[in-house]
């Protein structure tokens, strides 16, 4: 996408933006509707688990981060290489300007590209704007996992979405 037409680009994460993409990870974190993790890993635990190939950020003219898109897989079992669990973060003065579905547009690009054939994630049903978000970018819900962890000490559900590449068959 073009920062022009936009006012951000996507591009590849790079160790530079490490500081940029884990504050945005500490601000989602804090609203408290966006993961069970309660703090933000080191920038080499997340470095080291998210799939180089598929890790994204949308940069501003100034190449300020205004959000971020990786993946991890969902299993080592040779039967679901081809499935991954991503995460999308936008910062929330970044909101609302498109940047959430370009990264998932961008990411899906690389995914299907790179022969993944599911793409999934798990969100708070709570998270409106995350569940709109991905029905627009063609995900669909498969099902809601009820009570599936406790975060800050209350059971959470977690609605199950996916989306199937139409390019694998």
């Amino acid at each position: 996408m073009r920062a022009a037409a936009t006012g951000f680009r996507i591009a590849p994460m790079r160790p530079e933006h490490a500081e940029q993409t884990l504050a945005i990870y500490r601000l989602g974190i804090e609203e408290g509707n966006a993961t069970f993790e309660t703090i933000a890993p080191t920038w080499q635990a997340f470095d080291a688990a998210k799939l180089d190939e598929h890790r994204l950020v949308a940069l501003d003219a100034g190449g300020r981060v205004l959000g971020w898109a990786a993946v991890v897989p969902v299993s080592d079992r040779c039967a679901y290489a081809g499935v991954v669990e991503h995460s999308v973060y936008v910062h929330p003065e970044a909101r609302g300007r498109g940047v959430g579905l370009a990264l998932l547009t961008a990411l899906i690009a690389s995914t299907d590209a790179a022969g993944i054939w599911t793409v999934q994630s798990g969100i708070f049903p709570e998270n409106t704007a995350s569940l709109a978000l991905h029905l627009r970018a063609g995900f669909r819900v498969i099902g809601t996992r009820e009570r599936i962890g406790r975060h800050h000490g209350t059971w959470r559900d977690v609605v199950l979405v996916e989306r199937r590449s139409p390019t694998i068959t």
